[in-house]
Formats: structure tokens, C-alpha cells, sequence
């Protein structure tokens, strides 16, 4: 087999080449075409193809301005119709591409640098209309390197067979079954011999076999699940086994097919006229499973003469840290076995790609019916984006720096190497280890079926509740869908618990009937303190409850693959584990199984949700320039603003979406919040007039446009008006507020990359745990934890702080009384500072009342931004900046006495302790960061002591 440039072989990908295997890519869009994007990857990774199909074209059409000047042109016919219009735009693509790979198809004699285009999918079944049709756009297109895609089905084949008999490429699709597989091999044949018949030349056609592998694993390891959860002994040792195999065993076996098929005397007459051979074309290869290595299926099945169709995230892991080797022909007799095996479990292989295939068939169907109303929008009504809408106003000089930097992120490939992994765009140790979010959304959407089943389980078994157990990124994403949706019809009702505080714990408890709840405990790690105390508890409730035997049927657990909550809900009998995926961090997890399980139980339409962040997905794609890229666009604002010391970042967002302010403060603050550097978010806080704020402040507002607040507009024209930064965010529908998932994760990368640090990983976050952790064992030792000594008590107040603190609020309060040590603590922030009131008591309507009037006290006052964090939940979130950020903070914690606590089962401290142990753990390492920082303890009556201390701050702030 010719192969590409010798440069190309660098690559991990190219050197699959050294085995005979070409990689095409399963994705195309104009602007990877324009942007020079599809060049560079024939040129580096050695790409010797691509392939299309509707879903594609839907979102690139739809979610893009791609495609806005074609169709406004197109649009000024009246008389062509969707589909037509459609045609054109994907006809002009097809030429592109396959304008880019000719000189691939010219080097390697015709056997690569091909590009697919395939046939409506709703003539599948229709052997007369797919001819017509494959014909047609074989002749549009117009190119020799193309190739028409007809489905694998029974009116599919005899088409097949003509098509090659009249020298049309075809590119044989949703193959999933080894008996198709041979019946495609033999008609692909059987048109050569045709042709041959007629005397025409062999050599030009060409056709590959797109065999489907993933989605095989995907089917068949959903019911060994279903048997494993009866099954004991050597039983349930054979059906793991399997899990993740068979997919593998049926390619293998199928190339076998090929081989033999391809050889013999048939075959040769027809290589002596210079026929090639019908490749296998291995697709469906991105992992489904996080549980599995992510280039499982590429890895695999690497062998002469086939190809290997791999979607962006793909190719971008494989490059990473692909393993090229030959495998193919790797131990027949094992994936013999394993098939074997699979039968006589009961599952049948066959209805399996049965199944497949119908299902294969909807999923293109119901995307090209989306395509065609998209194209109809586009052209009868709105030719723009069916994104969320962004716009912004910045003074000149920042504008001016933020176009510069668009401009050299074109000009550097900076979008390429975000998506490839490229970690010399942020520091260059583990951050390619660390992008699997960017991949997250397809691989959800490819499998809906576990979504379906745990949304129609908790219907139908009646569950009144869910009560969400977690912490940060595991907790607050389910809290924004609860918070935007409320509660669905029929449907549990969600609740989320990430909290300590004994009062808050006991009255989720209250809220719930125990034998009509689902628990779901969602740790990434699997030892987080808090959700395993969480379940701890409410497993023991369960059990008292129901009975030990049937407490497990009442929890699930969404971890990361052989975590140690993994084999405790295994263990323990739970109903589901759903597995995390270890490339994404907790922060990063709203659109995998962390935010999606609860969104399905909670009986939210998560097609829709995961469909509307795939737009925004493709929207910020290698190749859209950058000033159209949403999630750049953004990023390099925010990045770039922080530089310039505008970090506080203020988010309003309207009332019906306000909760999304919670999940961004995480994200940023944990991402960008460390070595000196960082972004504070603003959550929250009330709209003032311009002059309330520093110079040090940005504005977002995230407007929920079928709901929006009328004052919070007003407050933003203002401050606008006034030459304020404002970046503005129009989510259309409350479905939508998905894209903004995508489109700030994708922003945060990108401003950690312009303040040159990691934004995945958290180090300060673990210093506060490992503090934590001290104090907790020294309890379990002694059972007590080490004495402290207030440096004032009164008015029903203590303060405690570390000897630094202690000594510069002595010398600048003069007299020892609250309102003085209040005084001197206040008079400590300055121009650029921040505020922040640390909460460690319940999260209530009345106790954030009562914080919120204060840190609106000190925002009047002092014009300085201010933060409300409620502990120990914000430890996961904006802890990490006030720890690990520039020293630019001025913190009050909050702490109290418990007036009832709760006992932790299995351990000697209770929930009040943990608690206490977390809140001078958090103080202990602000302390040790140098931080500006004091804590006042309230007695038991939290209400009472909460205004108390707000008399004492306005008092103070006189």
C-alpha cells in the first residue's frame, strides 16, 4: 500500500500507515475545509479520508455561520426546496474536501483521499430510489475520489451491485453482522464482474465496508448487566469476561471474512484487471465506556488493507497516546471463543445487529429530518446561528488587546491544539490527560438507552424524591437543573445534599420519604469525605427503614471505574453504578453521567439538553475562525481582561436561570484561582448603579430571553452606557442553557491558557482536604479536637484567628470590642480587593437573607466586590481561588454551635464535627497562604447570631 509523506510518520496516527491501515475522519464542516484545518491534518497525521453523515451536516449547518452567505444566496431561488438547498451546500463541500485529499488519492494510486456523501436515509429501503438518487449525486459531485454511502439492507445490497457495475464508489454502511458483511463483499464482486463483462476498466472503483464495532459492546454489555445482577459463581465470572469484548471478537472474525473472500480464483481474475479490493472499513470506533482506554477500538484493530473512521476526539486521543501496532490477526481462536461464549449466555449476536441496524437506520433518519427543517429556518426565516447569541462592549484598550489576541490565535493554530491536546498551550505537563469534556457530548448522544431505562424505572416503580449526594463538581450541575426545571410531571422530585451542617442534612431528610427516594451518590474519585458520610447515613436510614436486602435497590452511584465507591455499591447491591470518565474533571462533568443521570431521573428531556450542547460543540470547532468562536471569543475576554487586573468577574444571570451563577463560580474560580494568578467569580450579588464599582470589575449577563427581568436589564444598559465591560449572553429557552455548559468550559480553558497555568487541577482544594483529614484522625485518636483560644468574646460572639491576623487587628482596633476588631478587619480591604463572607452554617432562605445584607453593606461601602460562600460546599469551588489566587481577598468565616447533631455510622466523629474539623481546616490554610482572614462563632441560635453580626458590620462600616 502507498503511503503519505515521510514528515507525516512522526505522528502516532500516520504510523498506523506502517500496518496497512489508512484513518479518515468522521467529521466535515465548511470551515474545516476554508480554514486550512482538513489540509493540516493529511499533512501531519497523514488523514487519508473523510466520511459525512446527517447528523453532521445538521449541526455544522445549523449551529454555525459556516454556511450563512451560501444559503443567503441560495434562499433568493423560491423554488428550491430544503432538501435541494441542502444538497447544494453539502455538494460544495464534498468538492472542497475532496479537492484537499486529491492529491492523496493520486499518490496512493486511487486507494485512499476519498470523501463520502450518502444518500438520503429514508430510501433504505428502497433499491430503485437509492439508485436514482446515488446517481445523481455522483454525477453532481463530479469528482472521482468520492464515494455515494447506501445503508447495508436487504433493498441496499442489489443497489450496491449496481452502482459498482456502473462504476459509481460506494461506501457500504451500517454493517454490523458478518452474514451482511459477506452478502455486501460478494454483490461488491459481483458488479465488478459486471463490469468486467462489458469490458470496462476495474480500476478506478472503489468501495470500502463500514463495519459498526462500538456500538456491538455498547448493546450486548447492557444485557450481560441485566444477567450479572442474578447471576453467581463461575456464571457471573464468564459473563465479565465478556463484557467489552465482543465487538472485538466479531471485526476480527469478519476480516477473516474479508480475506478469505478476497483470494481464491474468483478474486484474481478480477485483481489481474486491475480490480482492488472492497476495504473493511472499521466504524462506530470511539469508546462508549468509559470503563474501557479510549482508543480501545482503534488500537484493536489495526491490520493490512482496512481503514479506520475515527470522530475528532478520537484522532486527537490516539495522537496523544495511540499505540500503533499490528493486531488484527491477534488471537483468532480467543475471538472465536468469546462468541461462543456469548451464546451460551443467551444472548443472541444476531438480534443484537438485528437491533442495530433498525437503530442505526433511526439515527440517521431523525438528524435529516432535523437537517432539512434546520435549512428551512435558515432560508424562510433567520439565516444565522442556532446558538445561543453573544455580543460585547469593552473600553478600547481592552477591545483592541482581545482583537489582537483572536487574531494571533488564528494565526498560531490555537484551536487545532486545543482540540488536539496540545498541553504547550497551557503549561505543558498533564493537561491533554485532562480533555475528555471535549468529547463528552458525543459519546453521550450515541448511547441514550441507560438515560431511558433509569428515567423509566423511577417512573414506573413510583419514586416521590431523588436526593442527589455529592460535592462541587458532582452536586452542582444536578442543582442547576433543579433549580431552572423545578419539578417535572411525573417525574422524582431532585434534591441535592452537599452539605455538613447537621440542620441541613436532617432537613433534607425530612423532605423525603425514605422508602420512596432514590439516592444517587455521585463521587468522581469515589473518597470524597462528604458524599461517603452522606451515604453513610442515609444507607443506615435505609436499611432501618426497608430492610438490609432491599436498601441497595434504592441507590445508585455515578463514579469513576474502580473507585472505592464502585466496589462498595457493587457490594452493597445498588441498583446502577454509572461510570465516570476519568479524562474529565469534576469541574468539567455537568454533560457526562455526573449531570446527565440526574437530568434523566429527574425526568428532564436530555436528548434535547445534550443536542443543544453538541451545537454549541460545533460552533467552537477546529477551523471556525476565531472572532466566530463562542467559547474563544469569551475566554480570551476573560483571559485577557485578568491580565489587565479586571478579574472580578460579576455574573447576573436572569431570574428563571440564576442558579447557573453557582455551577460558573466552580468552574472558574477552581480553574484559573492558583499561583498568584487567577479569576474571582461574583455570584449573586445585586446590580448597583456603575458608580458602586471598581475598575477591576467584568460584567456578564446571562439573559434568559422567554423570561427576562426587566431591572436586570435596565442595570446593564447602565453600566454599559457608563463604559463598563459587559459581555452579554442570550440563552433562548431554558433547554438551551445546555450550550452554556460547553461554551464556558471551552472559555475557561482558553483564559487559563492566556494566564499561562493549568486550569485542571486544584492543589490548594487538597490543601484544605489534607487538613481536614488531620484534624478528623486526631479526633478518632483522642476524641477531641485540639483546643483553640478566642482573641475577643462578647455580645455573644467569639473571634479566633492566627497569630498574624490576630496582631494587626489588635494594633489597628485600639480598644478589644467586635465593632472595633470588625472595624480594623474591614478597613483592611482596598482598591481591588474583594470581600468574602464564608458561611459554615445551614443553607437557608433566612441565613442568606441576612449574609447577603452584609456583604451588600460592604459592597456600598467599600466599592469592592464580595463573595458568599456557603461551607463547606464553596471549599469546592471558590476555595481553591481564595487560597491559590492573587492576595487580593478579605474573608470573614462564619461558624456556629450545632444545636442538634447527627452521628456518622461506622466512624466516631459526628456530622457537627466534620464540620468544625473542615471550617478550621479551611482557616488553617488561608491562614498559611497569608491570607487577610478572621472567624466569628456564633452560638447555637444561628438566626439570632447572624444578626448580630450584622448590626456589627454596619455599625462598623459607619
Amino acid at each position: 500500500m502507498a503511503t503519505s509523506r515521510p514528515s507525516a510518520l512522526q505522528s502516532p496516527v500516520a504510523a498506523l500507515q506502517k500496518h496497512g491501515q489508512s484513518v479518515w475522519l468522521d467529521f466535515i464542516r465548511r470551515s474545516l475545509i476554508a480554514g486550512g484545518e482538513l489540509a493540516r491534518l493529511v499533512e501531519e497525521d497523514g488523514l487519508g479520508g473523510v466520511t459525512s453523515n446527517p447528523a453532521i451536516f445538521e449541526k455544522a449547518i445549523d449551529g454555525s455561520n459556516d454556511y450563512a452567505a451560501a444559503i443567503q444566496e441560495l434562499s433568493q431561488d423560491p423554488h428550491l426546496e430544503p432538501k435541494e438547498v441542502y444538497e447544494r451546500l453539502a455538494v460544495q463541500d464534498i468538492q472542497d474536501a475532496a479537492g484537499v485529499l486529491r492529491p492523496v488519492y493520486d499518490r496512493t494510486s486511487r486507494r485512499d483521499g476519498y470523501v463520502s456523501l450518502e444518500v438520503s436515509p429514508d430510501l433504505a429501503n428502497d433499491t430503485e430510489g437509492t439508485l436514482h438518487e446515488a446517481r445523481r449525486l455522483w454525477k453532481a459531485v463530479g469528482r472521482p475520489n468520492v464515494m455515494i454511502k447506501v445503508p447495508a439492507t436487504p433493498a441496499g445490497i442489489p443497489a450496491i451491485q449496481t452502482l459498482i457495475g456502473e462504476g459509481v464508489n460506494v461506501n457500504v454502511t451500517l454493517l454490523f453482522a458478518r452474514e451482511a458483511y459477506e452478502a455486501v463483499a460478494q454483490a461488491f464482486i459481483a458488479g465488478l464482474e459486471a463490469r468486467a463483462a462489458q469490458g470496462q476498466d476495474l480500476g478506478p472503483v472503489a468501495s470500502v465496508a463500514s463495519f459498526f464495532v462500538s456500538r456491538i459492546d455498547t448493546m450486548v454489555d447492557a444485557l450481560l448487566e441485566e444477567k450479572l445482577k442474578t447471576a453467581t459463581g463461575a456464571d457471573r465470572a464468564r459473563l465479565e469476561g465478556l463484557m467489552g469484548k465482543v465487538a472485538i471478537a466479531n471485526a476480527k472474525l469478519a476480516y477473516q471474512s474479508y480475506q478469505r473472500i478476497f483470494s481464491g480464483p474468483r478474486w484474481q481474475a478480477l485483481a489481474a484487471r486491475r480490480a482492488q479490493t472492497q476495504r473493511v472499513l472499521w466504524a462506530s470506533t470511539g469508546t462508549k465506556n468509559p470503563r474501557y482506554r479510549d482508543v480501545l477500538y482503534v488500537e484493536e484493530l489495526i491490520g493490512p488493507d482496512t481503514v479506520n473512521t475515527v470522530p475528532p476526539e478520537t484522532l486527537a486521543a490516539f495522537r496523544d497516546h495511540g499505540r500503533a501496532r499490528p493486531t488484527l490477526e491477534a488471537d483468532l481462536p480467543g475471538a472465536k471463543a468469546t462468541l461462543e461464549e456469548l451464546e451460551k449466555t443467551g444472548v443472541s449476536l444476531r438480534k443484537v445487529t438485528d437491533d442495530l441496524l433498525a437503530d442505526g437506520l433511526k439515527k440517521f433518519v431523525e438528524p435529516f429530518s432535523r437537517l432539512l427543517k434546520a435549512v428551512e429556518r435558515r432560508c424562510r426565516e433567520a439565516n444565522k446561528a442556532h446558538i445561543n447569541a453573544h455580543s460585547y462592549a469593552l473600553p478600547p484598550a481592552l477591545a483592541a488587546e482581545v482583537a489582537a489576541r483572536l487574531e494571533a490565535w488564528d494565526a498560531q493554530g490555537g484551536t487545532h491544539r486545543l482540540w488536539a491536546g496540545d498541553a504547550s498551550l497551557w503549561t505543558g505537563r498533564d493537561e491533554a490527560s485532562w480533555l475528555g469534556w471535549l468529547g463528552i457530548v458525543e459519546v453521550m448522544i450515541e448511547d441514550l438507552t441507560p438515560l431511558g431505562h433509569i428515567r423509566d424505572e423511577v417512573r414506573h416503580e413510583g419514586f416521590t424524591h431523588a436526593l442527589l449526594l455529592g460535592m462541587g463538581g458532582s452536586s452542582l450541575c444536578p442543582e442547576v437543573w433543579r433549580e431552572t426545571f423545578g419539578r417535572m410531571p411525573g417525574s422524582p422530585e431532585l434534591l441535592v445534599l452537599d452539605s455538613t451542617d447537621p440542620a441541613q442534612v436532617k432537613a433534607r431528610e425530612e423532605q423525603i420519604d425514605l422508602e420512596r427516594t432514590l439516592f444517587i451518590v455521585s463521587s468522581k474519585s469515589g473518597s470524597t469525605l462528604e458524599p461517603n458520610i452522606f451515604k453513610a447515613y442515609f444507607f443506615e436510614r435505609v436499611k432501618q427503614a426497608l430492610g438490609a436486602e432491599r436498601a441497595g435497590s434504592r441507590f445508585v452511584a455515578i463514579t469513576d471505574p474502580g473507585s472505592n465507591l464502585e466496589k462498595e455499591a457493587k457490594a452493597d447491591g445498588f441498583r446502577h453504578v454509572y461510570a465516570g470518565v476519568r479524562s474529565i474533571g469534576g469541574r468539567y462533568s455537568a454533560l457526562s453521567n455526573f449531570g446527565m443521570v440526574p437530568a434523566a431521573v429527574m425526568g428532564l428531556d436530555f436528548e434535547r439538553l445534550l443536542d443543544e450542547a453538541e451545537r454549541m460543540l460545533h460552533a467552537c470547532a477546529p477551523g471556525v475562525p476565531a472572532a466566530e468562536n463562542p467559547g474563544l471569543v469569551l475566554g480570551t475576554i476573560l483571559g485577557v481582561a485578568a491580565t489587565r487586573g479586571i478579574d472580578k468577574l460579576t455574573i447576573a444571570a436572569s431570574p428563571g436561570i440564576y442558579d447557573l451563577g453557582a455551577w460558573l463560580e466552580q468552574l472558574i474560580a477552581e480553574s484559573t484561582g492558583k499561583q498568584g494568578q487567577g479569576i474571582v467569580p461574583v455570584d449573586r450579588e445585586r446590580l448597583a448603579a456603575p458608580a458602586a464599582y471598581g475598575d477591576d470589575r467584568l460584567f456578564a449577563y446571562v439573559r434568559l430571553d422567554e423570561a427576562p427581568d426587566a431591572a436586570q436589564d435596565a442595570a446593564v444598559d447602565a453600566l454599559e452606557k457608563a463604559g463598563r465591560p459587559v459581555v452579554r449572553i442570550h440563552v433562548a429557552t431554558k433547554y438551551d442553557l445546555a450550550e452554556e455548559f460547553i461554551r464556558w468550559e471551552i472559555a475557561t480553558a482558553i483564559a487559563g491558557a492566556i494566564l499561562r497555568i493549568n486550569p485542571f487541577d486544584q492543589p490548594d482544594v487538597e490543601a484544605s482536604k489534607l487538613a481536614t483529614r488531620a484534624l478528623t484522625s486526631e479526633y478518632e485518636k483522642s476524641g477531641k479536637l485540639p483546643p483553640e483560644q478566642p482573641f475577643y468574646e462578647g455580645d455573644g460572639l467569639k473571634l479566633f484567628a492566627d497569630g498574624a491576623n490576630v496582631e494587626a487587628l489588635r494594633k489597628a482596633a485600639g480598644s478589644p470590642s467586635l465593632g472595633a476588631y470588625l472595624q480594623a478587619h474591614l478597613s483592611r480591604i482596598g482598591a481591588g480587593d474583594y470581600f468574602a463572607l464564608l458561611a459554615y452554617v445551614a443553607m437557608t432562605e433566612g441565613h442568606e437573607g441576612v449574609l447577603q445584607t452584609s456583604r451588600h453593606r460592604v459592597r456600598d461601602r467599600k466599592r469592592v466586590a464580595t463573595c458568599l460562600g456557603f461551607g463547606p460546599r464553596f471549599l469546592h469551588s471558590t476555595g481553591q481561588a481564595y487560597k491559590g489566587g492573587p492576595n487580593k481577598g478579605v474573608f470573614l468565616q462564619v461558624t456556629c454551635d450545632d444545636p442538634r447533631d447527627l452521628p456518622v455510622p461506622g466512624a466516631k466523629y459526628t456530622f457537627g464535627l466534620v464540620k468544625a474539623a473542615q471550617a478550621r481546616g479551611d482557616f488553617q490554610v488561608l491562614a498559611e497562604r497569608g491570607r487577610r482572614a478572621v472567624r466569628v462563632h456564633l452560638g447555637p441560635d444561628v438566626a439570632a447570631g447572624l444578626r448580630t453580626l450584622d448590626a456589627a458590620i454596619a455599625k462598623a462600616l459607619a
